[in-house]
């Protein structure tokens, strides 16, 4: 299958326009347990801007970059043999060059840091990223100020910033089920996703955003793979 074919199949579209996940500033969330899937989730939305030539920005706060690349490595892997993709080889050195992974201890990642980083990149001409994920920022008490000076640098820079959220069995969602870690800085997000296991199936739902407006969720993720499915 060309590259073209595996962009046109990507099932992240079954939750809405592609305008409605990816503007330029928006703030994304993927919420779920301890791994129920968010790293790979969110892997799969990175290869897929990849294909279409965004650059990536992935910033890791509990993994070393070595571990990160495995991830990347894995579900390419998975995704090529899915969908049948071939020469995979070559196919994977076109997405490597959009691609960028930065590992911070979490005490020391901050917004001035990053904000140093990405325009020490930009002013080389290294690298421009499109897109940033941030996995495993915690959501405490004190990330709204964070958050906020965040956006603005998104908004600035006309990025989009994915964050995985960890969410706990004993926690109980509040209203419109927004979850526990995102209530108190839950207006900052353009779009949240939930990942909820639901006996064999992994259902993927819009909490906001995307096609949230729906009774029934339009993705599952496949446990075995952590892939996407076609639903």
């Amino acid at each position: 299958m060309l590259k073209k074919d595996l962009i046109l199949r990507n099932p992240l579209k079954l939750i809405g326009p592609d305008e409605a996940l990816l503007q330029p500033g928006a703030f994304c969330a993927v919420t779920a347990r301890a791994g129920v899937g968010k790293t790979a989730f969110l892997v799969q939305i990175a290869l897929y801007s990849q294909l279409r030539g965004k650059n990536v920005l992935h910033i890791s706060l509990n993994e070393p970059v070595r571990k990160v690349d495995l991830w990347y490595r894995e579900v390419f892997r998975r995704l090529s043999e899915k969908y049948r993709v071939e020469p995979i080889d070559r196919l994977w050195e076109e997405t490597l060059p959009h691609r960028l992974i930065m590992t911070f201890r979490a005490e020391a990642f901050s917004v001035p840091i990053l904000s140093e980083r990405v325009n020490n990149l930009s002013e080389q001409d290294i690298f421009l990223p499109h897109m940033i994920i941030i996995d495993g920022l915690p959501f405490d008490e004190k990330v709204a100020g964070p958050l906020t000076e965040l956006k603005h640098f998104a908004r600035e820079n006309d990025l989009q910033v994915w964050f995985t959220t960890r969410t706990h069995r004993h926690e109980e969602p509040g209203p419109d089920g927004i979850p526990v870690p995102l209530k108190s800085v839950y207006d900052l997000f353009d779009v949240v996703l939930q990942l909820q296991p639901e006996g064999n199936e992994i259902h993927v739902r819009a909490l906001k955003g995307g096609g949230h407006e729906e009774k029934e969720p339009s993705i599952l993720l496949d446990p075995s793979t952590m892939l996407l499915l076609d639903v």
